[in-house]
Formats: structure tokens, sequence, C-alpha cells
């Protein structure tokens, strides 16, 4: 077996291993046995249990799952009927409901682990416990769970278990924890003072001062790029009539997803909904007046407002949110332009992605289930974007996510890694021949003709707001200079300096640095710690040398060393190069 799939043997073993330790803990009467799948790091396996476990539990769990291990029992794979199932698991609810489900020639096997566990799996496993007997495992968390998702049905007990082949392994992995915690988003976002949340609006940001500094940032850079790329920015409204969700498609394959106003009377053609895309806004702007073939490529960015209902559990920071922008753009193009636009889309995701030393990838997602159109159609965008993932990356340099894609179309979606090597889906890449034809979109073709354009929707950001979240982490909130809050903080050492100070401030100021500074009769080392803990790229110091000289020290975050007798022209000139070049590193000279 390949490495993973020895994993998740061994991982998948282990769930039983925890179910079975844990109904012996418990008694078997006492405990509802849901399901436990193998997952990324370990396993997991959901019950019912006469009490709340804690994590005063977990070596309590450990320990029986050692205990089960040393006992070296077999492991044995049994074929048996529906009938003989569901009186095997007669007092297991949940086992119960999924056997019910199966139809009545569905080939069931069940797996025993020595005689007095059973548990209905498909495997495979080991064939006897010893095989697990170097796994190095812990409880990593115990959360709440609903059976099958769905909050209507019963809540259940999740127990997380970390499983590796080895302690070096699992060592590493708890050292990856670590780090991963220390630079979570939710807990740095808050102390940066750069966003809240409030019950009053569940998954909905506040971007506080310094948070909307950044926010503006990244928009700018990202504004900067587009226009040199022919986009046209436009905004459009939140709420629109159901009348143009209905005729998106929205309505009938999201319309559980979207925040929903009824009006006055209590048809839904009277309904409101926020709008939970923005592609209808650019469809009705192309369609605000004729086009013909020289307006095409036609492109239109966005940033607007955006809203998505979430389940309250599923709700994760700036990661899943119900409220947030998304740097969307749509382009319509004719279809021997559809290669030139997807590659120049691809430039431009390289171009924001190496600005922030962010690899990335492309997976390729098809027809899911609910798909809406002609067969035909789809099958023509997907050869469409096969071809390009072939040219740009060669066959077989991408993945294929049979099923995934969107109801309108299939899509590109790129995927990137952070500092901590964790893979984030981010942009995404959309080709629609379905839009086009429900809005009957039209141009006037070179030959006289009317024809149907083709439509790309495509993000590189995804969410703002996810992107920052990931930007926190993957910086530890040490951002780089053009993107910080605030780049330069000035300390005066003393309150005869501050006018000194305010010339320094006035100077970055109109060079567009954005300076903070603090004028207070205090200690320079309590200004300058705090500045510190704000992360600010540079901390200027001045006092009467400096003032006498018309020069500044600087603090580089990070070094050591200061940089003395740095003339403020000089100070000026390296903070417009940073943020002209959009570097990742400070400048630590003044040569």
């Amino acid at each position: 077996m390949e490495k993973e799939e020895f994993l998740a043997v061994y991982r998948h073993s282990m769930a039983h291993i925890l179910a079975k330790a844990v109904i012996e803990l418990f008694g078997k009467e006492k405990v509802q046995y849901a399901i436990g799948p193998q997952i990324e790091n370990g396993l997991y396996y959901d019950f019912t249990l006469p009490r709340t476990l804690t994590a005063d539990d977990y070596k309590m769990i450990e320990d029986k799952m050692r205990e089960v291990i040393k006992r070296r029992e077999d492991w044995t794979c049994k074929e048996v009927t529906k009938d003989e199932a569901l009186e095997l698991f007669k007092d297991q609810k949940f086992k119960t409901e999924l056997i019910q489900e199966l139809p009545a020639d569905e080939k069931i096997t069940i797996y025993y682990t020595g005689d007095d566990y059973v548990d209905l799996c498909r495997g495979p496993h080991v064939s006897n416990s010893q095989e697990l007997m170097n796994v190095a495992f812990e409880v990593r968390s115990i959360s709440g769970a609903y059976w099958r998702g769905d909050e209507t049905k019963d809540q259940l007990q999740r127990i997380y278990v970390t499983a590796f082949a080895d302690k070096n392994q699992l060592k590493e992995f708890k050292k990856f924890l670590r780090e991963a915690a220390e630079r979570d988003h939710k807990k740095l976002g808050p102390q940066q003072e750069l966003f809240m949340f409030d019950e009053t609006a569940p998954g909905m940001p506040y971007w506080l001062p310094r948070g909307w500094k950044l926010f503006n940032s990244l928009l700018s850079f990202w504004r900067g790029i587009h226009e040199e790329h022919g986009y046209q920015e436009i905004s459009g409204p939140i709420l629109s009539n159901s009348k143009l969700w209905q005729t998106s498609g929205h309505w009938g394959h999201y319309k559980d997803n979207m925040f929903i106003i009824p009006g006055e009377k209590e048809d839904e053609s009277d309904y409101y909904a926020a709008k939970p895309m923005n592609c209808p806004n650019a469809i009705l702007v192309y369609k605000s007046r004729l086009r013909s073939y020289r307006d095409l490529p036609f492109r239109v960015a966005q940033v607007d407002n955006i809203h998505r209902k979430e389940k309250s559990g599923e709700l994760n920071g700036l990661f899943r949110v119900q409220m947030f922008r998304q740097d969307d753009a749509h382009i319509l193009v004719t279809e021997d332009q559809i290669a030139d636009e997807i590659k120049d889309i691809m430039s431009i995701a390289t171009q924001i992605y190496g600005t922030f030393g962010l690899s990335y990838g492309a997976e390729l997602s098809t027809r899911p289930d609910d798909f809406m159109g002609d067969i035909a159609v789809w099958d023509k965008a997907e050869a469409s974007l096969k071809e390009i993932l072939n040219d740009v990356y060669g066959e077989g340099n991408y993945e294929v996510n049979e099923g995934d894609g969107a109801f309108y179309g299939p899509k590109i979606d790129l995927k990137m890694k952070d500092a901590l090597g964790r893979e984030w889906q981010m942009g995404t890449i959309q080709l629609d021949f379905q839009l086009p034809l429900n809005f009957d979109m039209k141009y006037a073709a070179q030959d006289g003709t009317v024809k149907q354009p083709v439509m790309i929707h495509r993000a590189i950001f995804g969410s703002l707001e996810r992107f920052i979240g990931i930007l926190i982490e993957n910086y530890k909130a040490s951002f780089p200079f053009w993107l910080s809050p605030y780049q330069v903080g000035v300390v005066p050492i003393r309150t005869e300096h501050n006018e000194y100070a305010k010339k320094v401030v006035d100077a970055l100021k109109a060079a567009g640095i954005r300076v903070e500074v603090d004028y207070a009769d205090k200690n320079m080392n309590e200004k300058i710690k705090a500045f510190k803990t704000y992360h600010d790229p540079y901390i200027i110091v001045v006092g009467d040398k400096e003032a006498s000289e018309g020069t500044v020290s600087i603090t580089v975050r990070g070094q050591k060393q200061q940089l003395h007798d740095v003339s403020l022209e000089k100070l000026v000139e390296m903070c417009e190069t940073m943020n002209r070049e959009h570097s990742n590193e400070l400048l630590t000279t003044a040569d």
C-alpha cells in the first residue's frame, strides 16, 4: 500500500479501538455509537453517552484504548444479509438507520474486534490489534455534532483522536499545532485591533480602524493590478427581487443559503434577497446597452458585500462568515477568446500570490449532479478548461475533482500553501455557458450575426475576509511594510521633541505613508513597547540629536540593531520603495 493508504487503514482501525474502549468504559447498554471515519491526521467517532465528556476524560479514554490494543485480538470480517445486520444492531439506533436505507440485496460487511465488539463497516482493517502497538495517538478534543450534520437530529459527542505511525511524527504534529495556535487569526485579529464580531450579527465581521487600513491597502493593490489588465470596477444593489435570482437559477439551486425578505404579497415573486453572488449585477450592466464584438472581452470587477447563510456551528472567524466581500470579476468573451482570457487570469493570480510569496496549484471541478443546462454544453466547457490547463501546467499536472463544479458551469480552483504548509482553496475560475443563455445575452458579431457570449466568473482572493485571515496566520500578524495597518510609529523621547516629531509625521503622510505618533508625556520605552505590540514595521525615535541634524533613528521590526543618522529624506525614500515594490522584506539599511 501507499503511505496514505497505510495510514488510512491504521487510523480507521483505531476508530474501532476508540469505539470499543468507550463502550467498555460506559457500558454497552448506555452507549449509542454512530460513525467513526479516519480523517487527516487521525480519526473521530460520534456517540451518545450517559454524561458529557470533558478534558479530564482524555487520559481515561487513551488508557482504555491502549489496554484494548494490548489484548492482541483478531479482527474478523463477515458478510451478512440486511435482515441479519438489523438483528445484530437492533439496539443501536444509528446503525439501524444506516442499514434500513440500504437496498435489500446490498452486500453488507461487519468487522469484529475480538468477540464482543462489532461494527458496520466496509473496511479494510488490520488483521490483529498487535499491528497497532506502535501507533502514537492522543485524544485531541471533544466537541458536539449532530447526527448526519442535521441540527434537527440527535446531538452527539464527537471524540477526535490524533494518530500517527510513530511518536516522532506525533511530536512533529503537536509542534505544528502549537505554532498554528500561536498564529490563530481569531486570537491575533482582536489582539491587533483588526476586527471584531458581535452576537447581533453572527458571522458578520466589524472591521476596526487598524484592520480597515489593512483591508484597503490590500484592495488598493488589487485594483492597481486589475486596471493594468483592462478591468473596470462596478457596484450593484445588495438586495434584488426574487425574479432576478429565479432567472439566474440561484433561487432553485441556492435559495436555502440566501437571506430572504418577504414582500407585502405572500407570493415569492414579491420577495427580495441579499445577493449571495455578484454575477447577476455584472450581467445587467452588460445588458444595459447593445454590445458588439468590439466590446469583448468585457471585463468588470466588483467587491460589494455579499451574504450567505451558514449554520452557526460552521462559522469560523474570518474563514467562514455570513457577510463578506469577494473580489469578483466577470468577463464576457467570444468562444475563441476563452483560452487567452483564462491564461491572463492565471497570470494575475501568479502576480498576486507571488507578491505574498505563496505558491499555488490548480484543480478542475466538473459537472455536479444538480447541474443546469445541456450536457453537451457542459462537455464542451469542460473540454475547453482541460485544454487550457494542459497548455499551462501540462497534462496530469493538476487535480480533477469530479462532480464539484458550480451548477452553471465547470470551474478551476486555485489552491495555495501558507507558511505552515497548509493548503487553502482561494481563487476560482468558472466557465459559464448557461447564464448568458438564461439572460438572453447577445453581441453583434463581426460577420453581422447576433451571437451569445461566454461568461467567465473569477476571483483571486476569493473572500477578502478569508484571505486576510490567512494572511494574519501566514505572517503571524507581522505584515509586509506595504500592507501593515500603520507602517511607521514615531516616538519623541520627550515632549520638547514633539515639534520635530510632527515634522517627521507630516513628511511621511505627504508621501502616503501610514504613520502613528505618541506625543504623550510618558516614558519612551513605554511608547516603543506599544508600537511593537502592534507589529509596526518601523519605529522612529527622535531626540535632541535627530532634531538638530534633521535625521531619525529606526528600529526595524525583528532586528536588534537600530539604523542611526538616517536623513528624513532617506526615510521617506525607503518607505516609498517598499510601498512601490510591494516587498515582503523590510529594508534594513539606509545605503
